[in-house]
């Protein structure tokens, strides 16, 4: 990675980008370990406040609902009552999922940071051009993760969570869900949607190198969609088409969003300035 930026600036070696690259990941750890603490330190409020918090129906999203309910006078969109019980059936269950806990929540919190790291890294590099542009991506896309987690937290996953966690198939079998499967089903949910979310980003670049462009990604909007709904099928646990809209509507709007900022084809602007000229 030579400096593109300055002809009288030192063009380093590979073992100095080495170098750099490994004080990168060091700072990167160390943010890391610093929010694992910080986590591992806060168990009360992380659990009962942040984690736990869709189990019952005291829920901010459930209350929305609720309140949506009466406003539109529909009162079936309100949840029934519920408090959902997890049980805990492995001897160093609880203590793993604590530690587990606290490294993916400083995982969600420190995007950004590794996104500026490694703006940060290959930022030497770039022309004067291109920084602006590539800056404005590590920027868009700690915000598109950050939408998708929210999506997930405050809304896909209290759906999924009231409808497993209540449904039964006989009262003969009352739920007795563990804190490992409620742990997992939220890590996937959050990270699925946060990762889904970096659609337009993931468009814009594959458009500057050429492997895409606006033309092409207009003309399969119909089979996009379709493979939307079937992520959204697997992403979503519950069979409820609306939990599934309620995923696939946002990805299909980041589909639209992704042809507004992909790049026409060469031929394409070429044609518009014959037409301008």
């Amino acid at each position: 990675m030579s400096k593109k930026t300055d002809a009288t600036e030192k063009v380093l070696s590979f073992w100095e980008h080495l170098e750099v690259l490994r004080w990168v990941i060091f700072r990167v750890l160390i943010a890391i370990v610093f929010f694992v603490v910080l986590i591992f330190s806060s168990k009360d409020f992380v659990f009962n406040e942040i984690i736990f918090a869709p189990v019952n129906s005291d829920f901010w999203f459930y209350r929305a609902l609720c309140s949506l309910g009466e406003m539109l006078n529909f009162p079936d969109l309100c949840p029934e009552s519920f408090n959902i019980h997890l049980i805990n059936i492995n001897l160093a269950g609880q203590f793993l999922a604590h530690l587990g806990a606290s490294f993916s929540l400083s995982l969600i919190l420190i995007v950004p940071y590794i996104l500026f790291e490694i703006w940060h890294f290959v930022k030497p590099a770039l022309y004067h051009n291109e920084k602006t542009h590539v800056g404005y991506v590590f920027l868009s896309s700690s915000i598109l993760f950050y939408l998708g987690v929210a999506l997930s937290y405050f809304v896909i996953f209290p759906l999924t969570v009231r409808f497993l966690g209540t449904y039964e198939v006989s009262s003969l079998v009352p739920n007795q869900i563990s804190v490992q499967s409620y742990l997992g089903a939220l890590y996937i949910l959050t990270f699925s949607l946060g990762v889904m979310f970096e659609m337009p980003v993931l468009a814009y670049l594959l458009s500057k190198i050429g492997l895409i462009n606006k033309q092409m990604l207009k003309k399969v909007r119909s089979f996009a969609f379709v493979i939307l709904l079937i992520l959204s099928a697997l992403v979503t646990p519950t069979t409820d088409p609306f939990t599934m809209m309620v995923v696939a509507l946002p990805l299909y709007l980041l589909y639209e969003l992704s042809i507004l900022v992909s790049k026409k084809k060469k031929v394409e602007i070429e044609e518009e300035v014959e037409e301008e000229n």
